[in-house]
């Protein structure tokens, strides 16, 4: 199925590995959108957690989700400089309802200096056995956590010099 066109708002629906919904965000402007990637932007925008709670963003983000990666990563502007958060996730599927994808937990957080942490894992072990996930499962997303770590220390992707600020250029064209 074909991507949304740029331009259009879309809602993120993020689930767990039982089908369970944990987040929505709903609406980010996309920008670049092809059969691998999908780049959108948002700000202040309303996150609803599976719960019934609900937010607001505080700052500009430019989200990045690839087809074949098992990670998506957002790169938020703030005034000290721009802040990453990265989860480790299924490929992003786009359908007429939303771009979806399955939140496994891990989470690298990566601060404007480019050092990183890794988050959750204990949150990460005790999903592994409530929900099964299968070792090859498992194997995979220590894999892409290797993966992102070797793009965040070479720079790779969202984490190159401009990337984020290009593209928050390119919303403010839409706004």
């Amino acid at each position: 199925m074909a991507g949304p066109d740029a331009g259009t708002a879309i809602q993120i629906h993020s689930y767990k590995h039982n089908g369970q919904l944990h987040r929505v965000w709903e609406r980010t402007l996309v920008l670049k959108s092809t059969d691998m990637v999908i780049i959108g932007a948002n700000d202040k925008t309303t996150v609803r957690e599976g719960d019934g709670r609900s937010w607001i963003t505080r700052e500009p983000a430019i989200c990045y989700f690839h087809a074949e990666y098992w990670f998506n990563i957002i790169g938020m502007l703030r005034n000290d400089g721009i802040y990453y958060y990265c989860n480790i996730s299924s490929p992003f599927v786009y359908d007429e309802e939303a771009l979806k994808y399955i939140d496994y937990d891990l989470d690298v957080k990566v601060y404007p200096d480019m050092t990183y942490d890794l988050l959750d894992e204990d949150e990460y072990v005790e999903h592994k056995n409530q929900m099964s996930y299968p070792v090859v499962l498992d194997r995979i997303l220590r894999q892409n956590v290797d993966y992102l770590l070797r793009w965040i220390r070479q720079r790779q992707g969202p984490f190159a010099p401009d990337f984020i600020d290009q593209w928050y250029e390119r919303y403010l064209t839409y706004r």
